[in-house]
């Protein structure tokens, strides 16, 4: 608790500014305390960084460590020499090159009923109709109308939809077509009970008949009743445009996608580089933010000698190598000619390049047990402690503040007291026979 002082009333000493800078002199030891969080500070921000650097190089190299059914290796291009054709390939496609012709295209089922009506005119419909697909039927009711009608049947989703076509202002017609395409799809929708034409007009045009697709794939006839193949091969999905013509053919070719490949590892090799290149920038003994670090500099050697197989061959085969400067380069054309001449060994060799990136990255970086992640932890736990230690000297120059102006308080009273006995005895003195 702050005392009363009286500032230099006495003395006439500015005894305000003399204890703030005694109270400066003493806190020497709280600024050195405070400088040094700063610093701490600074490290961990700086070694957070390549943590997270690292922790993304290890998602990174997950990826492309894995076998050929997941992840980048698994990514096939796929094309087609007809934009009628299309085709998409799956990781378990093999790769290959196949003709497929168009026969035909599935097609849904359409009925136009010819007689024209009001939306709104009762009675213009039966209140009950009986849709039949094959041996199933549906029987669904309305008012009567054929606003009705139509709204009846598109809430039964019975696999057709309904429309009211305007035909002249006031006059509709009543379209049905099925929602989906294929020869089963064939349906008929009449008056329940009677069979006789919904619209009690001329019976229901046929404007279109439900059919399957229909194409030869390496001249082996297949059906779908989608434009869509699926499976038509492992993993080969092929998919006919809906305006393909009868007697379209295409070449199909499924091939492993080197570009794709390439990339990634171009992709992958730029993150390596990245990181190291964080590392050593915050690790520089001048500039750097982590100054005199060995474990950034054993991290550094980790990740770079991941490039060297343990059995002391080279990655140079597929693009690999490391400059004068320590930094990991990648040939894409390297890469893309050997992928081509052998998929699975190019494929086993990255793979384990990137397992030992992997194992390195997690190492420093593993939240439990990484190097960098211990050296954060400690760098934020010595912040912590030197914090408490400064809060403690805040504790200690507030007591040492109340004390000095206590002092310098008493000296002043004391003084003034001085000063009131010595008027009083000159006072006195003065008074004294024969002292004029």
């Amino acid at each position: 608790m702050a005392t009363a002082s009286i500032g230099g009333l006495a003395s006439g000493l500015d005894t305000a500014t003399i204890i703030d800078q005694l109270i400066q002199l003493e806190a020497a030891t709280q600024t050195k305390l405070k400088s040094k969080v700063t610093s701490q500070q600074a490290e961990s921000t700086a070694l957070q960084g390549v943590n997270s650097k690292l922790a993304a190089l290890v998602t990174s190299a997950t990826a492309l460590a894995t076998g050929t059914t997941s992840g980048v290796w698994a990514t096939l291009q796929a094309t087609s020499s007809s934009t009628s054709v299309a085709v998409t390939a799956r990781s378990n496609a093999a790769p290959s090159t196949i003709s497929v012709g168009v026969t035909q295209t599935a097609l849904t089922h359409r009925l136009a009923f010819g007689q024209a009506t009001g939306l709104t005119t009762a009675g213009a419909v039966p209140t009950s109709v009986t849709l039949a697909r094959g041996a199933d039927t549906v029987e669904i009711t309305s008012d009567g109308t054929l606003g009705g009608l139509v709204n009846a049947i598109n809430a039964a989703d019975s696999g057709v939809r309904a429309s009211a076509v305007k035909v002249a202002d006031g006059s509709y017609r009543l379209l049905v077509e099925s929602s989906t395409t294929g020869a089963a799809q064939a349906f008929t929708l009449t008056e329940t009970g009677t069979g006789a034409a919904v619209l009690g007009g001329p019976e229901a045009a046929l404007t279109q008949t439900a059919r399957d697709a229909i194409a030869t794939v390496g001249g082996i006839s297949v059906t779908s009743t989608t434009n869509t193949f699926t499976d038509v091969l492992d993993g080969v999905d092929i998919t006919l445009a809906s305006t393909a013509a009868p007697g379209t053919t295409a070449e199909v070719t499924i091939t492993r996608d080197a570009k794709t490949r390439a990339s990634a590892t171009n992709d992958f090799v730029t993150a390596i580089n990245a990181t190291l290149g964080l590392i050593a920038s915050v690790g520089d003994p001048k500039t750097g933010s982590v100054r005199a670090n060995s474990t950034l500099r054993s991290v550094s050697s980790s990740l770079v000698e991941t490039i060297y197989p343990p059995d002391g061959t080279s990655l140079a085969s597929i693009g690999i190598e490391t400059d004068r400067y320590g930094k990991i380069t990648f040939d894409q054309d390297k890469f893309a000619a050997a992928f081509a001449a052998d998929p699975a060994g190019t494929q086993s060799a990255f793979a384990a390049f990137a397992d030992r990136v992997k194992t390195a990255a997690t190492a420093a970086s593993d939240a439990s047990t990484g190097t960098v992640t211990a050296a954060v932890n400690s760098r934020n736990a010595t912040i912590t402690q030197l914090n408490q230690s400064i809060k403690d000297w805040d504790d200690r120059l507030a007591l040492r503040r109340t004390t000095l102006e206590r002092q310098f308080t008493a000296l002043e009273v004391a003084m003034s007291q001085m000063q009131s006995q010595s008027s009083w005895l000159a006072g006195q003195l003065a008074s004294l026979p024969g002292s004029a």
